[in-house]
């Protein structure tokens, strides 16, 4: 199937008590999906529930912290199945000066952001390995390809994590092709996190979902912007080669 189904398992949102996760988590459910969210604040995932419904189960856990991740992941197995589908979306974003952090705060950015997704991705991968079959989405940003001021800790925690989705794939690829591996890059939203004027929640959270069920092996790698593909540099030789060929590289768009 190139599709993720419900049959397949669980789906498990990080970050799934506001904005962004808390979309995606909704979205999921409307699709038939069992939801299993992960946030820090139990609040903010009753919050969640109340909009999701009853298939969205919440966990509150802090996913900097390896041993809760293990175990949290472990009680979502034992009651609602294996876990087919991780979107690794939560996140910090403290807006502080360098000046005005210390060494410990700025490890703590990069414990959630990073840390984070390697503890809950490998977590995930105890079921994914063992049927050959998963999806992996990671919520990235070009923070590091720009970094804004005020966002060391960021945008070095979240640079890493594109590199690490690499590394993963480099690690992973070719023993497991199905284990689809990428990037999603939700654009600027109007979340806490967002903008004012940003993209709504509800529409980003309909993007990311349409790739996150998509199970094409060739998104392993693939980086999306919103609902289009961002294609990956060519070098000299390449160009050269599709102008011979009248050759167009065209994006991938996702239809929701």
């Amino acid at each position: 199937m190139m599709h993720l189904a419900p049959s397949d398992g669980v789906a498990i949102v990080t970050g799934a008590g506001s904005g962004l996760g808390r979309a995606l988590a909704v979205e999921l459910v409307a699709r038939g999906f069992t939801v299993a969210g992960i946030g820090r604040r139990a609040d903010a995932l009753d919050g969640t529930a109340e909009q999701a419904g009853s298939a969205f189960h919440a966990f509150a856990a802090d996913i900097a912290d390896p041993a809760q991740v293990a175990g949290t992941f472990s009680r979502i197995r034992e009651s609602l199945g294996p876990v087919a589908l991780l979107i690794n979306n939560a996140a910090v974003y403290p807006r502080r000066d360098f000046l005005d952090e210390t060494a410990a705060a700025y490890m703590h950015t990069v414990a959630i952001n990073l840390g984070g997704t390697v503890a809950c991705t490998r977590a995930a991968l105890e079921d994914m390995c063992r049927t050959g079959r998963g999806r992996i989405l990671n919520v990235a940003t070009f923070a590091d390809i720009a970094p804004l001021p005020a966002s060391s800790a960021y945008s070095v925690s979240k640079g890493a994590a594109r590199i690490f989705t690499r590394a993963l794939i480099a690690d992973l690829g070719d023993r497991f092709p199905g284990i689809v591996i990428g990037d999603w890059m939700p654009g600027m939203l109007k979340t806490g996190m967002g903008i004012p004027d940003g993209v709504a929640p509800e529409v980003s959270a309909r993007w990311g979902v349409a790739l996150a069920l998509d199970m094409a092996p060739d998104l392993t790698g693939a980086v999306f912007e919103m609902d289009t593909e961002v294609l990956p540099p060519r070098g000299l030789k390449g160009r050269v080669k599709d102008l011979v060929l009248m050759r167009r590289r065209t994006p991938r768009r996702l239809q929701t």
